[in-house]
């Protein structure tokens, strides 16, 4: 049997690893506590695992997988929307975990069955690879100032 291309392996490792992160940094916060916003403007919990999720659409379509969400339908959790502004289109944090899951789900799936990328994706793949690790590491922050234990030990 053929061995998959190394590029597919890291950005498997970090989709998988991410996921853990993300999962361990949001364990044990409720909805209310997702929509508090740091400094009373900062983005808060619940946004920043919504554009998670936002930007995690067009990667699953770039793979060639259908969208979990309608981007229209969610567009407060864009870049460049301001949460604050439109915190009443923001769902809940426990609708957010579910399109998660079911984004990582697809993600994995189709990652696992593919051998290697198209080398014109290799920039976005790495792209949208630093912003899950950018934004992950935020819910950490914000997990903190939330008067949370962290949860990377």
């Amino acid at each position: 049997m053929e061995t998959k291309s190394n590029d597919i392996e890291i950005v498997k490792v970090q989709v998988f690893s991410n996921y853990k992160v993300i999962l361990m940094n949001i364990e044990g916060i409720s909805h209310e506590e997702s929509m508090i916003f740091p400094n009373g403007e900062a983005n808060n919990m619940n946004w920043i695992l919504g554009h998670l999720i936002y930007i995690r659409n067009p990667f699953l379509e770039m793979l060639g997988e259908k969208p979990v969400w309608d981007s229209e339908k969610f567009s407060s959790y864009n870049r460049g929307a301001i949460p604050l502004e439109r915190k009443d289109e923001l769902v809940t944090f426990e609708e957010l975990k579910s399109y998660l899951k079911e984004s990582q789900d697809k993600l994995e799936a189709k990652l696992i069955s593919m051998e290697s990328f198209n080398p014109e994706m290799i920039n976005d793949i790495a792209i949208f690879c630093l912003h899950e690790l950018y934004h992950s590491g935020q819910l950490g922050y914000l997990r903190r100032i939330l008067g949370k234990p962290g949860a990377i030990k």
